[in-house]
C-alpha cells in the first residue's frame, strides 16, 4: 500500500481483518499523510485536518472492528462551535444547539429560524440518504446515485446549494454562514450541487468536535487499530515505481528494492500514482488533470504566541472581505489574492496540552489556488495581512509575542505529499466530478492496482477518506474472492 492517510489507514484495517498481509510504504518520517503533527519549543501543532465533523462515520468506521472512538481518543463538543468575523464590527457565535441556532438565525433576519427548519430537514433527508447508501458506493455506475430518496428530489443534482440558499434567506451574514460548509468540498457554492446541503445537518446538527490532544490522536488510533489486526507501516520508504507486467500490478519499488505484491492499493495522490506507471499503463493523461477543478491549495502559518489570549475561540473564521472576489481568484483567474478570506484555529483554548502553560497555539489558513509559484517573501506579505486583521479584530497584541512561526505552502504540498499543482484538498465535488464521474477506485489498465482517497470517490475530507478506505478494501476482497473462484473452476 503506497501512502498512509486516513483513506490508507482504514483500508490497512479492513483488509487486515481479511487476511491479507498488508504493507504500508510512507515517503515521509511519520505516519498520516497530510494530518501529520509536529512538536517544537513545547508546543505541538497539527499539521492538515483541524475540524472533526460527522462523528457518526468515526463511530460507523470503529464499529466495523467492534471498537469505540473512545478506546482511542476523547472527544469534546465545541461551544460555541466556531465564530465567525464579518465586515464592520460584526461577529457572530454559532451555538452548538440547533434551537438556539434557530433563535440566533431569527434575531439577526426576522423569520430566518423558521425557514432554516425547512432547510435543516431537507439537509438532515439528504444527509441521511447519502450516508446510509450513496458514499459507499464504488463510482462506477450513474446508477448508484438512483434511490427512492434521489429520485425524489432529483432536481438537487442540478440546482446549486447557492441558489437554494439565496431562495430562502436574504441576510449576508446568515448566507455565507450556510455556504460556508461546502468550502470542505472544495468547490464555490455556485458550482455545488443542491444535494450537499447535507453537509449544513452535519455543521449545525451534528456539531463541530474535538479530539483531546489533537487530531492526530485520530492517526494513533488508526494506526494502533490497524497494527492490532497486522499491519505493518514502513516510514521513510519512497515508492519510485509500481511493477507492471502482463497487464498487472507485481508489487512496488521501494527506496530501490523491489516489494512483490498480489494487490497494490494507493492513497497517495491519484496523478502522482499514475507517474509511477509507464504512459501505456495510465488511465488519465495530462489533458485530463488539467481540465478538472481541484479543490484550493493553501497558506498555512504554525504559529506559538507566549501568552494568553482574547477574544479567540477554538475555530475563527475571517469573513470580513468579500467572499466571491476570492473565490475568483482561487477557482476563474488564479492569483494570490487581493483581500483573502482566512480561518485561524486555536487549539490551546480547548486543550492545555498543545501549549506550554500560559501560551497559545494558533493555526493560520489562508485558501489559495493551486499550481501558484510562492516564495518566502509571498508567505511573509500574506502573514502581515492576516496578522493586522487579527489583532484590529480580536483587540490583542499578537506578533511582539511570538516565539515560534512556520509556514507551509504550494510548494510544499508538493514535495512533503506530492500533491497535484500543490492543492490541499484533492478533488472538488463539482455536478461534472461527483460519484461515477471521479477518477476510478479501480485501475482499467492495470489489474489487481486500486486508489483510494480524496481524488477519487466519494471525495475531500477525513470523513470521506475513511469511507473511501473502506470502498477499496472491499473492492480488493471481491477480486481475490473472484480469483479464488477462478482458480477452483
Amino acid at each position: 500500500m503506497i501512502g498512509s492517510g486516513f483513506s490508507a489507514l482504514s483500508a490497512a484495517s479492513y483488509l487486515s481483518r481479511s487476511g491479507f498481509e498488508v504493507d504500508v510504504y510512507e515517503k515521509n518520517s511519520s505516519l498520516g499523510g497530510r494530518a501529520r503533527v509536529f512538536h517544537e519549543q513545547g508546543y505541538s501543532f497539527d499539521m492538515g485536518p483541524s475540524w472533526y465533523w460527522m462523528p457518526d462515520i468515526f463511530e460507523k468506521f470503529f464499529a466495523d472492528f467492534e471498537k469505540e472512538p473512545s478506546d482511542y481518543y476523547n472527544l469534546t463538543r465545541l461551544s460555541p462551535a466556531y465564530q465567525v468575523f464579518f465586515d464592520g464590527e460584526d461577529k457572530v457565535e454559532i451555538p452548538s444547539s440547533i434551537d438556539e441556532i434557530h433563535t440566533l438565525f431569527d434575531s439577526i433576519e426576522p423569520g430566518a429560524g423558521n425557514q432554516l427548519r425547512k432547510f435543516i430537514n431537507s439537509a438532515e433527508f439528504n444527509y441521511k440518504a447519502a450516508m446510509d447508501e450513496i458514499v459507499y458506493k464504488p463510482g462506477k455506475s450513474v446508477l448508484e446515485l438512483v434511490t427512492p430518496e434521489t429520485v425524489s428530489r432529483v432536481n438537487q443534482f442540478f440546482t446549486s446549494i447557492r441558489s437554494t440558499i439565496r431562495k430562502r434567506f436574504t441576510n449576508p451574514q446568515l448566507i455565507k454562514i450556510l455556504e460556508f460548509p461546502v468550502l470542505f468540498l472544495g468547490a464555490k457554492p455556485e458550482d455545488t450541487p443542491a444535494f450537499y446541503n447535507f453537509m449544513n445537518y452535519a455543521d449545525l446538527v451534528l456539531g463541530t468536535w474535538y479530539p483531546m490532544g489533537g487530531m492526530y490522536k485520530i492517526v494513533e488510533g488508526m494506526t494502533e487499530l490497524a497494527r492490532s489486526l497486522g499491519t505493518k507501516f514502513h516510514t521513510s520508504s519512497s515508492v519510485d515505481e509500481i511493477v507492471v507486467q502482463d497487464g498487472e500490478a507485481k508489487g512496488l519499488i521501494v527506496n530501490g528494492e523491489f516489494k512483490e505484491a498480489d494487490f497494490v492499493l494507493s492513497g497517495a495522490d491519484y496523478h502522482h500514482t499514475e507517474t509511477l506507471l509507464s504512459t501505456t499503463d495510465r488511465q488519465y493523461s495530462e489533458k485530463y488533470w488539467g481540465k478538472r477543478t481541484f479543490a484550493p491549495s493553501a497558506l498555512i502559518f504554525y504559529v506559538g504566541v507566549k501568552k494568553k489570549l482574547n477574544n479567540l475561540l477554538h475555530h475563527n473564521l475571517f469573513f470580513d472581505e468579500e467572499f466571491d472576489e476570492h473565490a475568483v481568484e482561487i477557482y476563474d483567474e488564479p492569483k494570490w489574492p487581493n483581500k483573502p478570506l482566512f480561518y485561524v484555529c486555536a487549539p490551546s483554548v480547548t486543550d492545555s496540552s498543545v501549549a506550554p502553560e500560559g501560551h497559545e497555539n494558533l493555526f493560520f489558513l489562508v485558501p489559495l489556488a493551486p499550481g501558484l509559484e510562492d516564495s518566502e517573501e509571498e508567505r511573509e506579505k500574506y502573514f502581515d495581512k492576516v496578522m493586522e486583521r487579527l489583532e484590529r479584530r480580536t483587540g490583542n497584541q499578537i506578533r511582539e509575542a511570538i516565539d515560534y512561526k512556520r509556514s507551509f505552502c504550494v510548494s510544499d504540498f508538493k514535495s512533503e505529499y506530492n500533491s497535484y499543482k500543490g492543492n490541499a484538498y484533492g478533488m472538488a465535488n463539482t455536478l461534472r466530478q461527483t460519484a461515477f464521474l471521479r477518477p476510478k477506485i479501480q485501475s482499467s489498465k492495470v489489474s489487481n492496482l486500486f486508489f483510494t482517497g480524496q481524488l477519487t470517490v466519494p471525495g475531500p475530507g477525513v470523513p470521506p477518506a475513511l469511507i473511501s478506505g473502506k470502498i477499496s478494501s472491499q473492492l480488493i476482497i471481491n477480486e481475490k474472492l473472484k480469483h479464488l473462484s477462478h482458480a477452483d473452476i
